[in-house]
C-alpha cells in the first residue's frame, strides 16, 4: 500500500501527516506542478490532493490509482465520468468549513463597510495624535439592521450566512441558481429583483453552467450604488473585467472577494488596477482555513481513506 500527498502546502503547517503511517507507506511533497504529477504518484495505490489535476492522461499512466482522496468539496480537478471507468474511486469532503466561511464573509463585508484599512492606517500614522478632535469622520457607514440582505445560492452556507444576517436584523432575500434549494423561512426571489433591492448580495454557489458569469455587466447596472458584494463562492461567477468597471464607475458601493477566476491572482488582473481601491478588499481563498475547519477536513479525509480500506 502507497500513498502520495501532492500538495499539502495546501493544508498548513497543523496537518499530522504521520496518521497515514496507520494506513501504509506513504510520501508527502508539498507541491507537484503539472509535469511532475506523474513522477510524484508513480505506483501510489491513494492520492491524497487539493487541487492537482488528475485527468485521463494521469489515469491511463497511474495503473495502481484507486482512490483519489480530495480534500476539498470541489472535484472538477479529476476526470470523474473517466475515473469511474477506469474503477477509480473518487471521495471528497463536504460540509467541514461551513462556519468557518460564514464567519469569513461577515469579516469581508464588516471590514469593507467600515472602511476598516483607513481607519487603522489613519491611527497609526500618527495623524490622530495631533487630532484636535477625539473622532474622525472620513466616510459613514450603514447599520445592517433593517436591511435587505440578498444571498445566492442557498446551500448549507448560505443558510447559515441567513441565520447570522438574521441576527443582525437583515430582511433576507435568496435566489437558488439551481433551483432545487428552497425554504420557507425566507423569500425566494429572481436574480433580477434580488439585485435590485438587496444592499448586502452574498455568493456562495458553486461554479458551473449556470453560474459562470453570472454577475456581469448587466447585473451591475442593476444594482443599488449603496449595495455590497460579497463574494465566498467561486471566482468565475462574478465577471471580474465588469467588476472593476463597476467599482470605478460607482454601480455599487463595494465589493469583497475570497475567490478569484484564476487563483493565485494574475499581475494583470483588472481588479489590482481600479481607482477606487478602497472600494474593493480581497483575500486570498482563506475563508475555510480556519483551525477547526481544517482539523475536520484531515479527519474527513482519513475516514475516507479507511472507508475505501474496509476499517
Amino acid at each position: 500500500m502507497k500513498i502520495v500527498v501532492l500538495d499539502a502546502q495546501t493544508l498548513g503547517s497543523e496537518i499530522d501527516f504521520n496518521l497515514l503511517s496507520n494506513f501504509g507507506n506513504y510520501e508527502v511533497y508539498q507541491l507537484t506542478q503539472p509535469e511532475e504529477r506523474l513522477k510524484h504518484i508513480a505506483d501510489a495505490e491513494i492520492v491524497i490532493t487539493n487541487k492537482v489535476l488528475i485527468d485521463k492522461y494521469i489515469i491511463d499512466n497511474c495503473s495502481g490509482l484507486k482512490l483519489v482522496a480530495l480534500t476539498a468539496t470541489g472535484m472538477n480537478n479529476v476526470d470523474l465520468e473517466y475515473a469511474k471507468q477506469k474503477g477509480i474511486i473518487v471521495k471528497n469532503v463536504a460540509g467541514y468549513s461551513t462556519e468557518s466561511v460564514a464567519q469569513h464573509t461577515f469579516a469581508l463585508l464588516l471590514h469593507l463597510m467600515h472602511n476598516n484599512s483607513y481607519y487603522d492606517s489613519y491611527v497609526k500614522s500618527g495623524a490622530y495624535v495631533v487630532s484636535e478632535t477625539f473622532t474622525h469622520i472620513h466616510t459613514q457607514y450603514f447599520q445592517l439592521k433593517n436591511k435587505t440582505w440578498g444571498i445566492i445560492g442557498l446551500g448549507a452556507i448560505g443558510k447559515r450566512v441567513a441565520e447570522i444576517a438574521k441576527v443582525f436584523g437583515c430582511n433576507i432575500i435568496y435566489f437558488s441558481t439551481s433551483g432545487k434549494n428552497f425554504s420557507n423561512d425566507y423569500k425566494q426571489v429572481s436574480l433580477p429583483e434580488l439585485l435590485s433591492t438587496a444592499d448586502v448580495i452574498s455568493i456562495h454557489a458553486p461554479l458551473n453552467e449556470n453560474t459562470r458569469n453570472l454577475i456581469s455587466e448587466n447585473e451591475f447596472s442593476l444594482m443599488k450604488p449603496t449595495s455590497y458584494l460579497v463574494n465566498v463562492g467561486r471566482g468565475g461567477i462574478v465577471n471580474e473585467m465588469e467588476l472593476a468597471i463597476a467599482l470605478d464607475s460607482e454601480l455599487l458601493a463595494g465589493a469583497a472577494l475570497d475567490v478569484l477566476e484564476k487563483e493565485p491572482i494574475d499581475a494583470n488582473n483588472p481588479l489590482l488596477h481600479i481607482q477606487n481601491k478602497h472600494n474593493l478588499f480581497i483575500t486570498p481563498h482563506i475563508a475555510w482555513v480556519s483551525q477547526e475547519a481544517m482539523k475536520e477536513l484531515w479527519n474527513k479525509t482519513l475516514e475516507n481513506v479507511k472507508s475505501y480500506l474496509k476499517i
